[in-house]
């Protein structure tokens, strides 16, 4: 069964609910879009480069809707002037919707604008690199912002510049994604466990490891709720449950993949703890990642799964 499903949609779906079936089918093996075709315009525009939480979005949506999610395209005034658009009812944002460029308005404002035009539901996603990453607890909703590094400043003003748009949207703040296709850090932890007797990770930052699958059900279920409840469309943190280190969660990896497969070379016999001071980066990452998705659980009626199934899933996929 879906693991997002609240007790009384699984026991819908135990007795033969064949709408909740529909409605809540989770976690099914998509083959990876190269290229996303949209209609803008009057024209047909590729996708270059779709990120793994919208081509899982669209899939499970099965949108009948064509969505506007276009990288770099610029549209020519002259072809727009006069012609009918086909308005999407939803448009997740990878990069920026096809839209004439102006100068004097941000990517994320253009974006803004040209959602409440269409009056489209605009999806968004945001970061932990919002605040400051002091303290211990998760923060909410509400926590006030505070971002460290020119990255955190930016998605806080696309936050901002959608919020005071007017367009409907839906926000969601997320931390450590990963995906099975692409690199990510169980992939690097993997690579050096099968080179390295000794590895040393951070041990003094946390946040909860999020699949992008996890993100693209949450998505569509959501955005599905908010058709039937626009008063429920807004800024959500969204993130798998329970907490880890960095060294933790590469402890894990390296313990699933051994028990996976036996059968590979692990030379590893050591991960040893180390402080953030011993990476030292240009850009200032969050020690406390933590982020409380307690607000989309009750508004949406979903239940997210601790951090280590999602991983289990992807090295499964991977191995």
């Amino acid at each position: 069964l879906p693991i997002w499903r609240t007790h009384q949609q699984r026991a819908k779906a135990a007795a033969g609910d064949r709408r909740d079936r529909r409605r809540c089918i989770t976690h099914v093996s998509f083959t990876a879009l190269e290229v996303l075709a949209v209609q803008a315009h009057e024209r047909l525009l590729p996708l270059a480069t779709p990120c793994h939480v919208a081509t899982h979005t669209l899939a499970l949506l099965s949108l009948r809707q064509r969505t506007n999610a276009v990288a770099g395209q610029n549209v020519d005034k002259d072809g727009q002037e006069g012609q009918q658009r086909e308005l999407p009812d939803i448009g997740v944002h990878v990069h920026a919707l096809a839209v004439q460029r102006d100068a004097a308005l941000s990517e994320h404002e253009q974006l803004a604008q040209e959602a409440l035009a269409l009056d489209a539901l605009l999806v968004h996603y945001s970061s932990d690199y919002v605040f400051d990453g002091s303290g211990t607890a998760p923060r909410d909703e509400q926590a006030p912002v505070a971002p460290l590094s020119v990255y955190g400043q930016t998605k806080l003003e696309g936050e901002q510049a959608i919020q005071a748009s007017g367009c409907r949207h839906l926000i969601f703040r997320t931390s450590w994604v990963y995906a099975a296709r692409g690199g990510n850090f169980a992939k690097t932890m993997l690579r050096l466990a099968q080179e390295r007797e000794r590895l040393t990770v951070i041990n003094d930052q946390w946040g909860a490891p999020t699949g992008a699958d996890l993100l693209a059900d949450v998505t569509a279920h959501a955005i599905r709720h908010v058709q039937r409840h626009p008063q429920d469309q807004g800024l959500y943190h969204c993130v798998a449950g329970g907490a880890t280190t960095w060294h933790a969660y590469a402890g894990e990896v390296i313990d699933q993949a051994r028990q996976l497969r036996p059968d590979l070379h692990w030379p590893v016999r050591e991960v040893a703890p180390v402080p953030t001071s011993a990476f030292p980066t240009p850009a200032r990452r969050p020690a406390n990642s933590r982020l409380s998705s307690d607000k989309l659980q009750r508004t949406m009626g979903l239940y997210l799964p601790p951090w280590q199934q999602g991983v289990a899933r992807m090295l499964r996929e991977i191995l």
